[in-house]
Protein backbone atom coordinates (compact mmCIF):
# COMPACT_ATOMS: atom_id res chain seq x y z
CA UNK A 1 0.00 0.00 0.00
CA UNK A 2 1.35 3.44 -0.93
CA UNK A 3 2.24 5.67 1.97
CA UNK A 4 0.54 9.02 2.37
CA UNK A 5 2.56 12.18 1.84
CA UNK A 6 2.52 12.91 5.56
CA UNK A 7 3.72 9.39 6.35
CA UNK A 8 6.62 9.78 3.92
CA UNK A 9 7.83 12.97 5.55
CA UNK A 10 7.03 12.47 9.25
CA UNK A 11 10.01 10.20 9.80
CA UNK A 12 12.38 13.04 8.87
CA UNK A 13 10.74 15.80 10.89
CA UNK A 14 10.42 16.58 14.56
CA UNK A 15 7.65 19.12 14.60
CA UNK A 16 8.81 21.73 12.08
CA UNK A 17 12.48 20.84 12.44
CA UNK A 18 14.31 18.42 10.17
CA UNK A 19 15.81 15.31 11.74
CA UNK A 20 19.07 15.55 9.80
CA UNK A 21 20.45 12.30 11.17
CA UNK A 22 17.44 10.24 10.01
CA UNK A 23 17.37 11.97 6.64
CA UNK A 24 21.08 11.41 6.02
CA UNK A 25 20.85 7.78 7.17
CA UNK A 26 17.98 7.12 4.73
CA UNK A 27 19.91 8.75 1.86
CA UNK A 28 22.98 6.62 2.62
CA UNK A 29 20.91 3.42 2.84
CA UNK A 30 19.30 4.15 -0.52
CA UNK A 31 22.67 4.92 -2.10
CA UNK A 32 24.19 1.66 -0.85
CA UNK A 33 21.22 -0.34 -2.14
CA UNK A 34 21.38 1.25 -5.61
CA UNK A 35 25.15 0.72 -5.78
CA UNK A 36 24.51 -3.02 -5.38
CA UNK A 37 21.69 -3.10 -7.94
CA UNK A 38 23.38 -0.84 -10.50
CA UNK A 39 27.17 -1.37 -10.47
CA UNK A 40 27.65 1.26 -13.17
CA UNK A 41 26.36 3.90 -10.71
CA UNK A 42 28.50 2.74 -7.81
CA UNK A 43 31.31 5.23 -8.46
CA UNK A 44 28.88 8.16 -8.53
CA UNK A 45 27.10 6.99 -5.38
CA UNK A 46 30.33 6.45 -3.46
CA UNK A 47 31.63 9.86 -4.45
CA UNK A 48 28.46 11.84 -3.77
CA UNK A 49 26.95 9.97 -0.80
CA UNK A 50 28.58 6.86 0.60
CA UNK A 51 32.05 8.35 1.16
CA UNK A 52 30.73 11.71 2.41
CA UNK A 53 30.46 12.51 6.13
CA UNK A 54 27.21 14.52 6.04
CA UNK A 55 24.49 16.00 3.84
CA UNK A 56 26.33 19.32 3.48
CA UNK A 57 29.40 17.60 2.06
CA UNK A 58 27.20 15.54 -0.27
CA UNK A 59 25.45 18.66 -1.55
CA UNK A 60 28.77 20.34 -2.25
CA UNK A 61 30.09 17.29 -4.08
CA UNK A 62 26.98 16.85 -6.22
CA UNK A 63 26.87 20.50 -7.23
CA UNK A 64 30.60 20.49 -8.02
CA UNK A 65 30.13 17.55 -10.37
CA UNK A 66 27.24 19.34 -12.09
CA UNK A 67 28.69 22.86 -12.27
CA UNK A 68 32.34 22.17 -13.11
CA UNK A 69 33.55 23.97 -16.23
CA UNK A 70 36.82 24.93 -17.85
CA UNK A 71 36.80 28.26 -16.03
CA UNK A 72 36.37 26.58 -12.61
CA UNK A 73 37.21 22.92 -12.18
CA UNK A 74 35.54 20.38 -9.94
CA UNK A 75 38.69 20.31 -7.80
CA UNK A 76 38.20 24.03 -7.11
CA UNK A 77 34.43 23.90 -6.72
CA UNK A 78 34.07 20.90 -4.40
CA UNK A 79 35.92 22.31 -1.36
CA UNK A 80 34.35 25.75 -1.87
CA UNK A 81 30.77 24.45 -2.04
CA UNK A 82 31.09 21.73 0.59
CA UNK A 83 32.85 24.21 2.87
CA UNK A 84 30.01 26.73 2.57
CA UNK A 85 27.35 24.11 3.33
CA UNK A 86 29.29 22.72 6.30
CA UNK A 87 30.40 26.06 7.74
CA UNK A 88 26.92 27.59 7.47
CA UNK A 89 24.39 25.03 8.74
CA UNK A 90 21.45 27.22 7.72
CA UNK A 91 22.29 26.52 4.07
CA UNK A 92 22.16 22.76 4.63
CA UNK A 93 19.00 23.07 6.73
CA UNK A 94 17.24 25.03 3.95
CA UNK A 95 18.34 22.46 1.37
CA UNK A 96 17.08 19.62 3.58
CA UNK A 97 13.65 21.28 3.85
CA UNK A 98 13.54 21.70 0.07
CA UNK A 99 14.48 18.04 -0.38
CA UNK A 100 11.75 16.92 2.01
CA UNK A 101 9.23 19.18 0.24
CA UNK A 102 9.94 17.36 -3.02
CA UNK A 103 9.71 13.94 -1.38
CA UNK A 104 6.42 14.91 0.27
CA UNK A 105 4.67 16.59 -2.67
CA UNK A 106 5.98 14.98 -5.85
CA UNK A 107 4.34 11.58 -6.50
CA UNK A 108 7.18 10.76 -8.90
CA UNK A 109 9.73 10.99 -6.07
CA UNK A 110 10.16 7.65 -4.32
CA UNK A 111 13.20 8.43 -2.18
CA UNK A 112 14.91 11.47 -0.62
CA UNK A 113 18.03 10.41 -2.50
CA UNK A 114 16.44 11.02 -5.91
CA UNK A 115 16.33 14.84 -5.78
CA UNK A 116 19.98 14.95 -4.74
CA UNK A 117 21.01 12.80 -7.70
CA UNK A 118 18.51 13.58 -10.43
CA UNK A 119 16.16 16.54 -9.88
CA UNK A 120 17.49 19.71 -11.44
CA UNK A 121 14.91 21.87 -9.65
CA UNK A 122 16.40 20.86 -6.32
CA UNK A 123 19.98 21.34 -7.52
CA UNK A 124 19.08 24.73 -8.99
CA UNK A 125 17.58 25.99 -5.73
CA UNK A 126 20.66 24.72 -3.86
CA UNK A 127 22.86 26.69 -6.26
CA UNK A 128 20.70 29.76 -5.65
CA UNK A 129 21.17 29.36 -1.89
CA UNK A 130 24.94 29.41 -2.37
CA UNK A 131 24.79 32.49 -4.62
CA UNK A 132 22.42 34.28 -2.22
CA UNK A 133 24.79 33.63 0.68
CA UNK A 134 27.74 34.96 -1.32
CA UNK A 135 25.76 38.02 -2.43
CA UNK A 136 25.15 39.03 1.18
CA UNK A 137 28.76 38.38 2.20
CA UNK A 138 30.32 40.87 -0.23
CA UNK A 139 31.24 38.23 -2.82
CA UNK A 140 28.88 39.43 -5.52
CA UNK A 141 31.03 38.54 -8.51
CA UNK A 142 31.17 34.90 -7.41
CA UNK A 143 27.44 35.01 -6.65
CA UNK A 144 26.73 36.16 -10.22
CA UNK A 145 29.05 33.45 -11.52
CA UNK A 146 26.94 30.77 -9.82
CA UNK A 147 23.73 32.39 -11.10
CA UNK A 148 25.13 32.18 -14.62
CA UNK A 149 26.13 28.54 -14.14
CA UNK A 150 22.68 27.59 -12.85
CA UNK A 151 21.10 29.26 -15.86
CA UNK A 152 23.34 27.34 -18.26
CA UNK A 153 23.21 23.95 -16.54
CA UNK A 154 19.68 23.81 -15.11
CA UNK A 155 17.84 26.41 -17.27
CA UNK A 156 16.87 28.17 -14.03
CA UNK A 157 17.75 31.87 -13.63
CA UNK A 158 17.35 33.24 -10.10
CA UNK A 159 19.00 36.53 -9.19
CA UNK A 160 21.20 36.09 -6.09
CA UNK A 161 19.52 39.02 -4.33
CA UNK A 162 16.04 37.46 -4.54
CA UNK A 163 14.71 36.22 -1.19
CA UNK A 164 13.43 32.64 -1.16
CA UNK A 165 12.24 30.73 1.89
CA UNK A 166 12.40 27.00 2.66
CA UNK A 167 10.31 24.04 1.63
CA UNK A 168 10.34 25.06 -2.04
CA UNK A 169 9.36 22.63 -4.79
CA UNK A 170 10.52 23.55 -8.29
CA UNK A 171 8.77 20.84 -10.29
CA UNK A 172 10.60 20.24 -13.60
CA UNK A 173 12.04 23.76 -13.18
CA UNK A 174 13.00 24.47 -16.81
CA UNK A 175 12.80 28.18 -17.70
CA UNK A 176 12.04 29.34 -14.16
CA UNK A 177 13.07 33.01 -13.85
CA UNK A 178 13.16 35.15 -10.69
CA UNK A 179 14.08 38.84 -10.64
CA UNK A 180 16.33 40.71 -8.23
CA UNK A 181 13.73 42.04 -5.75
CA UNK A 182 11.33 39.08 -5.77
CA UNK A 183 10.33 37.45 -2.48
CA UNK A 184 9.09 33.85 -2.17
CA UNK A 185 8.04 32.74 1.30
CA UNK A 186 8.10 29.21 2.74
CA UNK A 187 6.26 26.15 1.40
CA UNK A 188 5.63 27.32 -2.16
CA UNK A 189 5.32 24.97 -5.14
CA UNK A 190 6.21 26.22 -8.62
CA UNK A 191 6.09 24.42 -11.95
CA UNK A 192 8.20 24.98 -15.05
CA UNK A 193 8.32 28.08 -17.27
CA UNK A 194 7.21 30.43 -14.49
CA UNK A 195 8.49 34.02 -14.46
CA UNK A 196 8.53 36.36 -11.46
CA UNK A 197 9.52 39.46 -13.37
CA UNK A 198 9.36 43.23 -13.61
CA UNK A 199 7.40 45.33 -16.07
CA UNK A 200 10.03 47.72 -17.41
CA UNK A 201 13.10 49.71 -16.49
CA UNK A 202 11.95 50.89 -13.07
CA UNK A 203 14.33 50.43 -10.15
CA UNK A 204 13.70 49.52 -6.53
CA UNK A 205 11.16 46.89 -5.45
CA UNK A 206 9.78 45.83 -8.81
CA UNK A 207 9.25 42.06 -8.65
CA UNK A 208 6.49 39.94 -7.10
CA UNK A 209 5.98 38.82 -3.52
CA UNK A 210 4.68 35.26 -3.19
CA UNK A 211 3.32 34.41 0.24
CA UNK A 212 3.51 30.98 1.86
CA UNK A 213 1.52 28.00 0.63
CA UNK A 214 1.02 29.28 -2.93
CA UNK A 215 0.85 26.97 -5.97
CA UNK A 216 1.97 28.49 -9.30
CA UNK A 217 1.01 26.51 -12.40
CA UNK A 218 3.22 25.86 -15.41
CA UNK A 219 3.91 28.81 -17.67
CA UNK A 220 2.46 31.48 -15.37
CA UNK A 221 3.95 34.97 -15.59
CA UNK A 222 3.68 37.22 -12.53
CA UNK A 223 4.88 40.72 -13.34
CA UNK A 224 5.54 43.79 -11.22
CA UNK A 225 5.40 44.35 -7.46
CA UNK A 226 2.21 42.36 -7.02
CA UNK A 227 1.44 40.31 -3.94
CA UNK A 228 0.20 36.75 -4.23
CA UNK A 229 -1.65 36.10 -0.98
CA UNK A 230 -1.18 33.07 1.25
CA UNK A 231 -2.35 29.75 -0.16
CA UNK A 232 -3.54 31.23 -3.42
CA UNK A 233 -3.45 29.27 -6.67
CA UNK A 234 -2.22 30.60 -10.02
CA UNK A 235 -3.57 28.70 -13.04
CA UNK A 236 -1.21 27.41 -15.72
CA UNK A 237 -0.40 29.92 -18.44
CA UNK A 238 -1.84 32.89 -16.53
CA UNK A 239 -0.44 36.42 -16.71
CA UNK A 240 -0.82 38.06 -13.30
CA UNK A 241 -0.58 41.86 -13.22
CA UNK A 242 -2.50 42.62 -10.02
CA UNK A 243 -2.52 41.43 -6.42
CA UNK A 244 -4.16 38.08 -5.71
CA UNK A 245 -6.04 37.79 -2.39
CA UNK A 246 -5.23 34.95 -0.02
CA UNK A 247 -6.93 31.61 -0.75
CA UNK A 248 -8.16 32.72 -4.19
CA UNK A 249 -7.65 30.99 -7.53
CA UNK A 250 -6.82 33.12 -10.57
CA UNK A 251 -6.47 32.19 -14.22
CA UNK A 252 -6.37 33.78 -17.65
CA UNK A 253 -4.60 36.49 -19.63
CA UNK A 254 -4.78 38.80 -17.83
CA UNK A 255 -5.54 36.69 -14.76
CA UNK A 256 -8.84 37.16 -12.96
CA UNK A 257 -10.30 35.53 -9.87
CA UNK A 258 -12.18 32.36 -10.82
CA UNK A 259 -12.97 31.09 -7.35
CA UNK A 260 -11.65 29.97 -4.01
CA UNK A 261 -8.67 27.65 -3.71
CA UNK A 262 -10.44 24.46 -2.66
CA UNK A 263 -7.43 23.07 -0.80
CA UNK A 264 -6.31 24.29 2.59
CA UNK A 265 -2.73 24.28 1.30
CA UNK A 266 -2.54 24.32 -2.53
CA UNK A 267 1.28 24.12 -2.56
CA UNK A 268 1.19 20.90 -0.58
CA UNK A 269 -1.71 19.24 -2.41
CA UNK A 270 -0.36 20.07 -5.90
CA UNK A 271 -3.85 19.92 -7.46
CA UNK A 272 -3.67 22.22 -10.49
CA UNK A 273 -7.31 21.95 -11.46
CA UNK A 274 -9.24 25.22 -11.26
Amino acid sequence: MEKSASAKVDRFCNGKEVDHASLWQKIREEAAAIALREPQMASLLRDVVIDQPCLGAALGCRLARKLAREDMSREELAPLLAGLFQQHPSLTCSAAKDLIAIYERDPACDSPLQPLLFFKGFLAICTYRISHHLWHHNRRDLALYFQSLASEVFAVDIHPAARIGCGILLDHATSFVVGETAIIEDDVSILHEVTLGGTGKETGDRHPIVRSGVLIGAGAKILGRVIIGERAKIGAGSVVLNDVPAHKTVAGVPAVIVGEARENAPALDMDQRL
